[in-house]
């Protein structure tokens, strides 16, 4: 059996684990933090790191603050609330830089303020477990526990926008007094500004009892239930009077219209504040043209059709690039258009890869867009915009376009669009070496 230690904490990982070094060994323990001196115990040894619990805080750091949740440190949902936030964007930003500097082999010339919202009631889109346990009645529903596949017993999440995050516990007891508690695995939450919609994975049919009791519970909590028996394709409204999701840019009086599976921006205020940041920094002139690469449902390609001549969104799946050619219709926008293609390998006969844009904005996957790279550099833009979900891949393109490519990093900044976690969303910024 392993015996305690005593380390100090140097750094954090990318899951938000304290980093500590015994015998020239990573040690990862969480809920250390960095600075602080503890008592651990190594609980998984490994090769080229160990694992390990926390036993003690013997020298606390100044940046360690008491969790708001009474099930943080077990939940996964959140794994930094013991950190001030102020610590939590100053980590990211090391982590932004280091991965630049370390993978691309480049630094920003600027580093921008770490673009900041809400710490709590944020998040408009989640998928959370549930499971039924017939010895109680009733079921749990939440996120998975941080060191194991089984589901946090949560009875309110903090960081879960209203009102669902006042929920989890009477969710629960409802899934209890269904037929189908026990082939209902998992809830879809989306959070617009007119209705909020929760997605019900049924794997049985509810029957007619199952429908009183979601009705009921729909009406007094004011939240609309969609069935899905099958994929994606298979979701129904429960009832047929439901009303459509959308969310608003005030700044660019636009109002996009999304389906409770669609990707959109998890941050309701994060994501307002981040397309007001990334239109800046494009700063397209009226008379323009902006291309939009992973556009979507069209959350900067409507904006930007407010500032610049002509935009065209790129997306990969058709069913979004129908709802973005809605959404621009619905805004009166006949200045922007959209296509279809697989922006996961380089493109080949497409028609607008001939023409000319003055500026470019993409917002890739966590694998990056390294297959557009040749052609963003080609493309003659002279600013290229990138929001990025996952620094090392971002780090990966930057080098390749600074290197290869002859663009010249010239900002860049992290967002802080999940707060406590170690979940780093950044934007950069490249214009042609002169």
């Amino acid at each position: 059996m392993a015996s305690e230690e005593q380390a100090t904490v140097v750094d954090l990982d990318h899951t938000g684990r304290g980093v500590a070094r015994l015998e020239g060994k990573a040690v990862f323990v969480s809920g250390a933090l960095p600075g602080e001196e503890v008592r651990l115990k190594r609980t998984r040894l490994h090769a080229r790191f160990d694992e390990a619990l926390l036993l003690e805080v013997i020298r606390p750091s100044p940046d360690r603050r008491e969790p708001a949740c009474a099930h943080f440190g077990r939940c996964g949902g959140c794994a930094l609330q013991h950190f001030a936030p102020e610590a939590q964007w100053a980590a990211k930003h090391r982590e932004l830089l280091t991965q630049l500097e370390r993978i691309g082999q480049v630094t920003p010339r600027e580093m921008l303020p770490a673009l900041t919202g809400p710490l709590f009631g944020y998040r408009r889109r989640a998928r959370l477990g549930v499971k039924y346990f017939a010895k109680s009645g009733r079921a749990i529903v939440g996120f998975r526990e941080r060191t194991s596949p089984l589901l946090t017993d949560v009875r309110h999440c903090h960081v879960l926008a209203s009102p669902v995050g006042e929920l989890c516990e009477a969710l629960g007891e409802m899934i209890g007094l269904l037929s189908i508690n026990s082939r209902l695995p998992q809830i879809e939450v989306s959070i617009g500004a007119e209705v909020t919609v929760m997605v019900l994975r049924v794997l049985l049919p509810p029957t007619d009892a199952d429908l009183a009791v979601l009705r009921r519970f729909a009406a007094q909590h004011t939240v609309e239930f969609w069935l899905q028996s099958g994929g994606r394709d298979s979701i129904v409204p429960l009832d047929a009077s439901a009303k459509p999701l959308n969310y608003e840019l005030p700044e660019f009086n636009v109002k996009i219209g999304f389906g409770p599976l669609d990707f959109v921006q998890v941050n309701t205020v994060l994501n307002e504040r981040m397309v007001s940041r990334a239109i800046e920094l494009l700063a397209p002139e009226p008379g323009e043209s902006v291309l939009d690469l992973y556009c979507g449902v069209g959350n900067f390609t409507l904006p930007l059709g407010r500032r610049a001549a002509q935009v065209l969104g790129i997306e990969g799946e058709a069913a979004l690039v129908a709802k973005a050619r809605s959404n621009a219709t619905a805004n009166g926008l006949d200045n922007v258009q959209f296509a279809t293609a697989d922006l996961s390998v380089a493109p080949k006969d497409e028609p607008w890869l001939k023409k000319r844009f003055d500026r470019i904005l993409l917002d890739p996957p966590r694998a990056g867009a390294a297959a557009l790279l040749p052609f963003i550099a080609k493309s003659g833009a002279k600013r290229v915009v990138y929001i990025s979900c996952h620094p090392a891949s971002l780090a990966r393109d930057a080098g390749v376009l600074v290197r290869e490519h002859g663009y010249t990093l010239t900002a860049a900044g992290v967002m802080d669009m999940f707060p406590h976690t170690a979940h780093v969303e950044s934007i950069a910024v490249f214009e042609p070496t002169r």
